[in-house]
């Protein structure tokens, strides 16, 4: 069972929280249950959060967010797309869902808010899980490189199946295909008059990026006080020496990798995900 909960996030911006349970049934058992809040990246969606929260739900009181700018939270047009905003807006969703202290998990940008929200409100944060988020500055180039990516978009898709085989397939940006990748797209898709179109702003989409893209994080990454495992995928945009550097700073550091998956971990071979996360979170449990 799913339902969603709408949140007040920084300057009055609704955001859709889903909350996962097995049953109605099961979701009353659980309200003493441990808290757990997941953060896609970029681009995502809650719902891509799915398969991961639905197991998840069987012992914490499990929720997704959808930040500000993607899925059926807000988009305002003037924003604002800051680091401030999206971090202000987790730690609202914590705060009025009543996960305190929270296991927050968090894919791309998503997890670069949750060592942000752990480094600046660690009461509020049990635990933490980084997947495929590097904490160096990628720089001019790559921004770039993402405006030119969304202006090759052939948008509108004509179908579905247009979505799926161009990410997942034809994408000239990416190195081989990748199935998965043309479903992690096909879900941040609507239908619209003249075809299927993403249900975010490939503008605010950048403006959202710029705010980190030119900045490293590690000043922020070693205030995190609270136990924290870093996930790869082998494939991934995060490099095995930065991933270990990383837990190398962090006070309670942990390293992880999935083979077989590339940047969208999670969603790429979602067994190994959680092989490799189920441990540290039976360990946060326990502890």
């Amino acid at each position: 069972m799913v339902r969603r909960i709408d949140v007040t996030g920084a300057g009055g911006v609704r955001l859709a929280a889903w909350e996962f349970a097995d049953s109605p049934k099961g979701r009353g058992e659980h309200e003493s249950a441990p808290g757990v809040l997941l953060l896609h990246g970029l681009m995502g969606r809650a719902s891509h959060w799915a398969p991961t929260a639905r197991w998840l739900a069987e012992r914490h009181r499990a929720f997704a967010l959808d930040q500000r700018g993607h899925g059926r939270s807000e988009k305002p047009a003037d924003g604002p797309f800051t680091r401030e905003a999206y971090v202000a807006d987790a730690e609202a969703a914590v705060e009025q869902l009543g996960l305190a202290p929270v296991t927050l998990i968090g894919h791309s940008m998503g997890a670069l808010t949750a060592w942000q929200l752990a480094a600046r409100r660690p009461d509020l944060v049990r635990a933490l899980i980084i997947c495929d988020m590097r904490a160096s500055a990628l720089g001019v180039a790559s921004q770039r490189e993402w405006e030119d990516w969304f202006r090759s978009w052939p948008v509108p898709f004509a179908t579905l199946a247009d979505v799926r085989k161009w990410f997942g397939e034809d994408d000239p940006w990416v190195e081989r295909p990748n199935p998965a990748r043309g479903e992690f797209f096909a879900e941040v898709m609507a239908e619209r008059a003249d075809g299927w179109r993403p249900v975010f702003s490939r503008r605010q989409m950048l403006t959202s990026r710029e705010t980190w893209v030119f900045h490293a994080h590690w000043e922020e990454l070693a205030q995190v006080r609270c136990p924290t495992l870093v996930v790869r995928g082998l494939d991934g945009e995060l490099g095995r020496a930065e991933a270990q550097e990383m837990v190398r700073v962090l006070p309670f550091g942990q390293y992880g990798e999935v083979p077989d998956a590339g940047h969208l971990v999670h969603y790429d071979h979602p067994e190994g995900w959680r092989a490799t996360i189920e441990p540290f979170l039976e360990g946060v449990l326990t502890a």
